[in-house]
Formats: structure tokens, C-alpha cells, sequence
């Protein structure tokens, strides 16, 4: 282990907020149940923002941004979606403070609004109410906007990146002419969601839909990217939603169809959120630290040199600085870390604890014969390369890298996809090993309730690709025509 973190199997809770706090990624904040997210955790964040904001913008979204402030009576327009945020709603009622005469800063009584406004849970209403001076006629449709933003959940048991009071996300918002390019829309976002987890994240997830008692609240449809943690619980990494034509009636926004016929617009929306960090450190970091894809890597590689004279320095230096540049070409960020303050051993350690992929370690041993020392964050190895050729093998390796980590998380995701066709069975693998259990379900919300209480395993989504297959729920013995993936989870 370094810097005294927990391990996994000790206890996977503790291990997961030390290495958050350790790694520095984030700290709690003096305001109960928000963090602060530090630069080194910003810098993944802003890594995921910027991969992720090029592929909305290839498939046709721009960006905008609206109110952080709803006024109340949107919420009642909607009942589905206002009893989904009411228990979570952050309620501004007042506009000024004032002091006491005491010396003590009191809110004015006199300053109280109108109408409350609420603090942004999501924003289907305030964007809903907005499109309705957008659009008049088919000419004006489809309207694909995204908003880079942050959200309040009053949340009672927060745990940092995973369940915080205050989070950032992105939310698209997209508005329809048809119900088919409504429904197009939502599966294609799902698809880009997918492709980032498993390509730029390396973490494996199952496409699916949820039950019509995990729906986003006020969608008629929700589809799920689902992953699975080292700890057997899966951690839904985003959601997409079929919203049908709800919010365009609430909010009574309409166009002229090429037929002259006055409809209702059909809408989605679509997002992920800082959760994603947690996705990422959970699915891969190990006891000495955090595991970061290179494609993630706010830092790449990092170079650390060792020598004892400024000679042997001098001469260090004039070779990082030749590597560097060739990384810097081939869009490889790299690090030389020549701290005077700090010795090599400890910058070793920082550096895996953080999990930068690649440490090139070089001396003036290896100067002189032409070498460097090469190790990997993943695999924990390290071997004597020669200096010739080191930047396109560096290339190689992170390639290799990102490859190998989403490979393990595939295998420990494919140990743990249990089927099972009993209650039983089903408690005891839940029990056991955990992860992903497959099993048939009679299809009602009571027995989904019924087996969340007395198990804590939710249906995590029923899989895009489950084939029909005749079976019996493993609670009621009713008929069932196909599997669905239950789990616990986070």
C-alpha cells in the first residue's frame, strides 16, 4: 500500500473516500454534502468535458445555457417530474439580508419573493418553458442543444463525486417534429455514452432501459449505460430519456407541420455528471492509488531524474528535454518532474498514487548507456528500455495501457454476470460474489419493490439485447419472456 490507504478488501468504502482525498481529487467543503473539486480531479473533469462536448457537437448539438433558478410553479406543471424532485429541491424564498443592529447579519423579512424559485434539480421546465418561444413551425425543428451546468439534489448521505448536495453534468435538450426522431435521438445519445465509457473511460457497460419504476421522472422512457465496480455494485454512468410529448403539453409548446396541422413537439433529454469520476476510480484504481486510462491522463507521463551532480543534471536535462518535445508532437502530455525539494522514491510514489500511466525514470547511469528506466501504473511493472526509438514506443505502450485496463475490467465484469433461476440462488450469489445477476421477472412493480426490500437489489436495466425467452420471475413463479440484470448498487 502507499500513503497509508486502506485497501480494498479490508474495506472498499474507506479505501474509495481516502484515495479520493489522498490522490487529490476532491476534499468536502464547509457547506454540508458539497466537495471541492481540486485541480488535479478538475483536470479529469475537464478531459471528459472536452471529449465528450467534440462528440455533441459531431452529432449536431450546440451549446447554450440557461437559468440556475426555476420558479416554482413551472414544477406543478408536470406531476410526474415534480413529485420525482420535490423531496430533493433547494427553495430560494428570499432576496436580501440585512443587519440586526446587534451586529448580526439576519435575512429581511420585508424581502420575501413572490413566488420561490428553485434551484436547479434538472432543467426540463425552465428549458421547456423557453423552446415555447422557439419554435412556431417544422422549419424550426429539431432544436439539439446541450448545457454544460451545475445541478442541486438536497441530499441526506452524500459520498464525494458519487452523491453530493451540489454536482456538475451536462444536460441535452432536444425537441422533435416525430415521435420516431424523438426516439432515434435518445438511442443515439445512449450510443455516444456507451462508446465514452468503454473507449475513453475503459469501462464495460450494458445498454439498457429501465422499468417504468426507475424511469427519470415525466419520461415515458429511460435508457442506461449500467457498470460494475470492483466491489460487485453496479453505478449507473448515464441515462438518456424518451420524454414523449409530457413536457411540450405542460408547457404548451406547438408547430404548424408540413401537412398545416398544429402539433405537439416531441422531446428527449440526456446526461452524465462529475459520477462519472467515481465510475472511474472504482472500476479500476487498486490499494497503491488511483489507474487512469491514458486517454484520461491529465498527465501522461511523467519523467523523473536522478543524479547527484549539476553535471549529471545538465546532461539529464538535455535529453528530457529532446523526449518531450517528441512526445509534446505526437499530443502525449508529459510531465518532467526535477522538484529539488523532493527525492526520487517519493516522487515515485506520488506519481502511482495518482495513477499516471507512464514514469520514465533516467539517471546517469543510463545516460551513459543510452537507456531509461520504464514503468507501468497498470500492471505495476517496469523494465530497462533503450533511449533510441522512445517516444513512438512510449505511443505504443499507452495504447497497450488503455487496452489492458478496460480488458481487466471486462474480465472482472464477465466473473461476475451471474444467471440464476431461483430466489435462492439469486440471494445467494447477491450474497457471494455480487455483480450482475440475470434472472427472470414477472414484470410488475410490486415484486421489484418487493424484492428491493428485502434484498437492497434494484433491476438495473433490461438489456437492449435480451432475447425473448420463456421462463418464471424467481419471486412469483408468474410467466416471463425475458431476463432482466439486477444488482445493488450505488
Amino acid at each position: 500500500m502507499s500513503k497509508g490507504i486502506t485497501s480494498r478488501a479490508e474495506d472498499y468504502s474507506q479505501w474509495y473516500n481516502e484515495l479520493v482525498i489522498k490522490a487529490d481529487l476532491a476534499e468536502n467543503s464547509a457547506v454540508r454534502g458539497c466537495m471541492v473539486i481540486k485541480p488535479y480531479g478538475y483536470a479529469i473533469w475537464e478531459r471528459m468535458q472536452a471529449i465528450l462536448d467534440k462528440r455533441f457537437k459531431e452529432t449536431g448539438h450546440s451549446n447554450a445555457y440557461f437559468p440556475l433558478f426555476i420558479p416554482k410553479s413551472f414544477f406543478s406543471k408536470e406531476a410526474a417530474h415534480v413529485e420525482g424532485f420535490a423531496t430533493e429541491c433547494a427553495v430560494v424564498t428570499h432576496y436580501r439580508l440585512k443587519n440586526d443592529g446587534t451586529g448580526k447579519i439576519v435575512v429581511d423579512e420585508e424581502a420575501k419573493l413572490e413566488e420561490e424559485l428553485i434551484v436547479r434539480p434538472t432543467s426540463e421546465t425552465i428549458i421547456w418553458n423557453t423552446y415555447r418561444g422557439w419554435i412556431e413551425s417544422y422549419r424550426d425543428l429539431p432544436i439539439l442543444v446541450n448545457q454544460w451546468a451545475n445541478v442541486v439534489r438536497w441530499e441526506m448521505r452524500t459520498r464525494l463525486f458519487l452523491r453530493t448536495a451540489e454536482f456538475l453534468w451536462q444536460e441535452g435538450h432536444t425537441a422533435h417534429a416525430t415521435r420516431e426522431e424523438a426516439i432515434a435521438e435518445t438511442e443515439r445519445m445512449l450510443d455516444v455514452y456507451a462508446e465514452f465509457a468503454e473507449n475513453i473511460l475503459a469501462v464495460p457497460v450494458v445498454r439498457g432501459r429501465k422499468t417504468e419504476n426507475e424511469r427519470f421522472a415525466g419520461a415515458l422512457d429511460t435508457y442506461c449505460i449500467e457498470a460494475l465496480m470492483q466491489d460487485g455494485k453496479a453505478l449507473q454512468a448515464g441515462t438518456s430519456h424518451f420524454l414523449g410529448q409530457n413536457f411540450a403539453k405542460a408547457f404548451d409548446v406547438k408547430f404548424t407541420s408540413k401537412e398545416g396541422k398544429l402539433e405537439h413537439v416531441w422531446a428527449t433529454s440526456w446526461g452524465v455528471s462529475t459520477r462519472l469520476m467515481g465510475a472511474l476510480i472504482m472500476a479500476h484504481s487498486d490499494d497503491q492509488g488511483l489507474v487512469l486510462p491514458p486517454k484520461l491522463a491529465p498527465i501522461q507521463v511523467v519523467i523523473v531524474p536522478i543524479f547527484k551532480t549539476d553535471e549529471e543534471k545538465v546532461q539529464i536535462d538535455t535529453f528530457v528535454s529532446q523526449l518531450t518535445n517528441e512526445l509534446k508532437m505526437k499530443d502525449i502530455s508529459v510531465k518532467y518532474d526535477d522538484r529539488d525539494t523532493q527525492r526520487p522514491g517519493f516522487k515515485f510514489a506520488e506519481w502511482e498514487l495518482k495513477g499516471v500511466p507512464v514514469r520514465v525514470a533516467v539517471g546517469a547511469r543510463d545516460m551513459q548507456n543510452g537507456t531509461v528506466e520504464l514503468a507501468r501504473r497498470d500492471t505495476q511493472t517496469k523494465e530497462t528500455v533503450s533511449q533510441d526509438g522512445l517516444a513512438g514506443n512510449i505511443e505504443q505502450l499507452l495504447d497497450t495501457i488503455q487496452q489492458n485496463i478496460y480488458q481487466k475490467a471486462l474480465d472482472y465484469r464477465s466473473s461476475h454476470f451471474t444467471e440464476v433461476n431461483s430466489y435462492d440462488e439469486f440471494k445467494e450469489v447477491l450474497e457471494g460474489k455480487g455483480g450482475f445477476i440475470s434472472c427472470h421477472w414477472d414484470g410488475t412493480t410490486e415484486t421489484e419493490k418487493r424484492v428491493k426490500e428485502e434484498t437492497k437489489a434494484t433491476i438495473r436495466c433490461i438489456p437492449l439485447d435480451a432475447k425473448e425467452e420463456q421462463g418464471v420471475c424467481i419471486f412469483t413463479g408468474k410467466p416471463s419472456n425475458r431476463r432482466v440484470l439486477f444488482a445493488k448498487a450505488y
